[in-house]
């Protein structure tokens, strides 16, 4: 009999404080270089289980593995369905069934682990793929970061797996080494924020599975509080559900020497992150927005960061303006001009409209093209007030078709300046509808 388990779990900042079984060896080399690519902040590179190559994101912030099941995929990864649990993490919702599997086999490049534990989770809803528009498979962190040094060269877009045996670090100038704290498997570093009056020490996760720049959980006693200027929004989506805040600015972030003003800082709602908060000297997080600015050098063996800056390091902190969050909800079937099909077949120069017509019957072709749906609107945003709707499918933006973007390329345009001009058509339950709004700063 399947034995269950409820497990208290986070998200993207999750760990069940547990051993690996296995580790990760590099074979026949002392480094190697994997190529990611970068969305929306977050990494997002390949990883084969079980001889099935798939898409996962690096996340610092997790311990053990996860596999999101909803693409039914664990007949093929073979899958040893050992034990039923039930994880339990950011939302206010109920906990999700998941199979917890032992003696798998991962390789990541050439580093290969021929028996990693790993967690299999159902829901549907637990998609990391609508809200990036790239297939997303998992997440994987501690239990295969801790067996190299690892380097994240986010300007060059690539991970260097060092064997700790044979490493030997390279003179950096520039480069600045901090000392890494742990609790339960998950890295913290030490920093400064300040909200407007005095510089505040804070103690930050570090999670590169998350895409904000900052999260603060509100502590009187520390004086993290939310700043006058902020407006309600959504965050993100939890283990356990939707996870809706505050954003709003920091004057400043300080780690060691290095100061980023005007930071994005987003403060979640204290039922959200109540489990967040087990480990009492957290303030909050550092991710993505943040990290993306330095290339860095993690040695978890001897609990070391070095960071050093990129060339992303000055680039303002924008947000999302529009008010609006998109996913790629499916395909379409679109009919477009077919540009391998000659205007003119019978070489005649009769322009007529009766000809026209007539060749341009023969000129279509229908494809599936992803279909961006609309999935929240923020209260009193540009995008509610505009008359835009849950549910709405854009069809064309800027005068241009949507399919003819990727998912980051229209979200990018959310977070343009202000007063910048959007214009969309869309479909409302059959129905094409225009509408028109300009980007709008609050903070």
């Amino acid at each position: 009999m399947i034995k269950k388990r409820i497990f208290i779990l986070l998200f993207t900042l999750l760990s069940l404080g547990m051993s690996a079984q296995g580790k990760f060896v590099l074979q026949d080399v002392k480094s190697q270089k994997i190529k990611f690519k970068l969305i929306n902040n977050l990494i997002v590179f390949p990883v084969e289980i079980n001889g099935v190559e798939l898409s996962f994101l690096l996340d610092t912030g997790v311990s053990k593995p996860i596999i999101f099941n909803f693409l039914n995929i664990n007949e093929a990864l073979q899958i040893n369905q050992a034990e039923r649990i039930y994880l339990r993490g950011l939302g206010e919702g109920e906990a999700v069934e998941a199979l917890k599997s032992s003696k798998n086999i991962f390789r990541i490049g050439n580093a290969i682990n021929i028996n990693q534990d790993l967690y299999a989770i159902f829901d549907p809803a637990l998609n990391f793929a609508p809200r990036l528009g790239v297939p997303i498979h998992g997440i994987i962190g501690y239990d295969f970061l801790k067996d190299f040094v690892v380097e994240i060269n986010y300007s060059a877009r690539y991970i260097k797996l060092n064997n700790p045996a044979t490493y030997k670090r390279k003179f950096c100038k520039k480069c600045v080494e901090f000392d890494l704290d742990f609790f339960n498997n998950k890295p913290y570093i030490d920093g400064t924020v300040n909200l407007g009056e005095e510089d505040i020490p804070v103690k930050l996760l570090i999670d590169s599975g998350g895409s904000d720049a900052v999260w603060l959980f509100e502590d009187e006693e520390r004086a993290i509080e939310i700043p006058d200027k902020n407006f309600e929004d959504f965050l993100g989506r939890g283990l356990s559900g939707r996870v809706y805040g505050k954003r709003a600015k920091i004057e400043l972030l300080k780690i060691g020497k290095f100061e980023m003003k005007r930071v994005n800082v987003a403060f979640p709602d204290s039922l959200s992150i109540s489990f967040a908060r087990k480990f009492k000297e957290r303030s909050g997080t550092v991710a993505g927005n943040v990290l993306k600015r330095f290339n860095i050098i993690l040695d978890y063996r001897n609990g070391k960061i070095s960071l050093k800056r990129n060339r992303n390091f000055g680039s303002p902190f924008y947000y999302n303006k529009s008010g609006m969050e998109l996913e790629h909800d499916g395909v379409r079937v679109v009919r477009e001009v077919d540009k391998n099909v000659e205007l003119n077949p019978y070489g005649t120069d009769n322009e007529s409209v009766a000809q026209q017509s007539m060749i341009f019957t023969g000129t279509y072709k229908y494809i599936l093209a992803p279909s961006f749906t609309i999935v929240e609107i923020r209260k009193d945003s540009p995008a509610e007030k505009s008359g835009l709707m849950i549910g709405d499918v854009i069809l064309n933006i800027n005068n241009r078709h949507a399919h003819n973007y990727s998912m980051q390329q229209i979200i990018q345009m959310f977070y343009g300046e202000t007063g910048k001009r959007i214009k969309l058509i869309v479909d409302r339950k059959g129905a094409q509808m225009k509408f028109e709004f300009k980007l709008v700063s609050l903070l």
